[in-house]
């Protein structure tokens, strides 16, 4: 697979279809001059051609062979069924998972739904990272219902100190395209929050 090719198709279908500019209060309360709504590739039948073969990819690169991939619902979930999905194409093969905000009041009461099983290897995942809290927290549900957690997959990192703040805590992280690879203008990308 020619990886760098995968890379600029991503970031030109994200440049189009998800970017945008303005006024925005991120989920980590941050302001931003930009917003990347990452749903609107990750959910295209476009996206998910090109984000489940570069993503399995980049985890085989990494040397992590997960048995399952997921992460907090809802940003990670179409970029983890589009993995699962392409490891049938180029095994083994990986199943996904979802992690839910909190766990269910009813039923069997689950914080994690789909494939998962502790003691087994998993690999994060998280469609942006900026503060990296998210992943973190995913992170923290799944090693806490006994997953071994091989590192963290993103869509985009926004190279706002999410990764150093996941490597700050022992993970590694690998992701799909920068803020970069986006080539945003430099005026939109300074701190609002110093503006």
């Amino acid at each position: 697979m020619d990886t760098a090719a995968y890379r600029s198709d991503l970031a030109e279908l994200l440049r189009t279809r998800s970017l945008e500019t303005g006024s925005f209060t991120l989920a980590s309360g941050k302001a931003a001059n930009f917003y990347i709504d990452a749903r609107r590739t990750t959910m295209s039948g476009s996206g998910l051609r090109l984000i489940g073969p570069l993503g399995l990819s980049l985890i085989r690169e990494a040397g992590w062979s997960p048995t399952f991939v997921g992460g907090l619902t809802l940003g990670a979930d179409p970029v983890a069924y589009a993995v699962s999905l392409a490891s049938l194409e180029s095994p083994p093969s990986v199943d996904a998972f979802t992690v839910r905000k909190e766990a269910k009041h009813h039923g069997a009461k689950r914080q994690i739904e789909g494939c998962f099983a502790a003691g087994s290897p998993v690999v994060i995942i998280e469609d942006v990272v900026t503060t990296g809290q998210s992943a973190l927290k995913a992170v923290e549900v799944v090693s806490d219902a006994g997953g071994v957690i091989l590192g963290i997959l993103a869509l985009v990192d926004r190279e706002e100190g999410g990764r150093q703040a996941i490597e700050d805590r022992g993970h590694q992280l690998r992701c799909m395209v920068t803020l970069t690879d986006l080539g945003l203008p430099q005026d939109l990308r300074r701190d609002q929050s110093r503006a």
